[in-house]
């Protein structure tokens, strides 16, 4: 790495200076994305993140790089990071990766969760690297809208969270997330309940019991998204059942922080 490398927190630079280097930061990736200033702002308020303990690299005095840490009590979850093109293959990723975990350290952190595409080898061998261990496979799915046969009808959302057991979310569809979003609705079937969103699709959140009635109600509200759907969950089967797609498969990662 080369020594004129400086790492400062997020907040040293404006929202929209982010933004824009946020996009560049993922030229040429696998999955490059256009972000502006209103769409990193929704996602530093839905997903917690914590511009003191997030990081910009410096070369220069001139931005290249960014990680973009999000903290919740004893978790963290790094939501994006990247490096503009000229500065890449130089170490800048994991001296972000490495001063992140610090700070996530410092502050109580014992677990710091990521997503890394299956087919982002680079990216996958550094997470490795520094320690992070694949807990499991999730995918993005996408299916065309349909009439929403069968018994269903909508809840108050505490009514159906009341039948969602306890267990691990990928943190865009954790409680935590859910709890900032004020469009959350409530489903629920004779076998099963949901909690979704409908936005520009109809997005499931999270679920529990038989996933085909409330996979065939969803799609009734429109084309169905599913991010980071467990490849083993059973509703993936019905996705594939019903015509659906997988659009992005990704390695959910989880590195345990030693105190």
């Amino acid at each position: 790495m080369s020594t004129d490398l400086e790492l400062r927190p997020g907040s040293s630079l404006s929202l929209g200076e982010r933004a824009e280097l946020f996009t560049a930061a993922y030229e040429g990736y696998l999955m490059p994305f256009q972000i502006d200033e209103t769409a990193l702002g929704w996602m530093q308020e839905k997903f917690d993140f914590d511009l003191d303990a997030s990081r910009i690299a410096y070369r220069e005095g001139e931005p290249v790089g960014l990680a973009n840490l999000a903290i919740r009590e004893g978790d963290a979850w790094v939501g994006g990071i990247g490096v503009i093109t000229a500065a890449r293959r130089a170490g800048v990723g994991e001296a972000l990766m490495r001063a992140v975990q610090e700070e996530a350290r410092s502050r109580g952190v014992e677990r710091v969760w990521l997503e890394v595409i299956v087919e982002n080898s680079g990216a996958f061998a550094l997470y490795e690297k520094l320690g992070y261990e694949v807990v499991q496979e999730v995918e993005v799915w996408t299916l065309p809208a349909a009439d929403g046969a069968g018994a269903w009808r909508e809840v108050p959302v505490p009514e159906a969270k009341t039948q969602l057991p306890e267990r691990h979310e990928p943190w865009q569809r954790a409680d935590g997330t859910l709890a900032h979003y004020e469009d959350v609705r409530g489903l629920v079937t004779d076998s099963g309940a949901m909690l979704f969103c409908v936005r520009s699709s109809a997005q499931l959140q999270q679920y529990a019991g038989e996933p085909q009635p409330l996979i065939r109600a969803l799609r009734s509200f429109g084309d169905v998204y599913i991010l980071n759907l467990p490849a083993d969950d059973p509703a993936a089967e019905v996705l594939r059942e019903l015509g659906g797609s997988v659009t992005v498969r990704q390695h959910e990662m989880l590195l345990e922080l030693q105190h």
